[in-house]
């Protein structure tokens, strides 16, 4: 199933105030609203959190990049 890994280090460490510190987490939060409203799930695998989503064509139109295993990323290859 196509997937990334949710990193939330360094979400806020260039930010240069509070209130820019609150705008940034404010982006993030309508962004995992939308994802949730859109069908996509978050799955803990050990201690890394990805989020998911069933349908290939709807993790690609977001334009997230599928973090499958090289295996898995060599099927989404064509041949010449």
């Amino acid at each position: 199933m196509p997937h990334f890994t949710w990193r939330d280090k360094g979400l806020s460490e260039d930010c240069h105030s509070l209130a820019a510190m609150a705008v940034r987490f404010e982006e993030a939060a309508a962004l995992m609203r939308r994802l949730a409203h859109d069908g996509f799930r978050l799955e803990h695998q050990g201690d890394q959190q990805h989020i998911t989503h069933t349908d290939p064509a709807v993790f690609a139109a977001f334009g997230f990049l599928d973090e499958a295993g090289p295996g898995r990323q060599l099927e989404l290859v064509e041949s010449p």
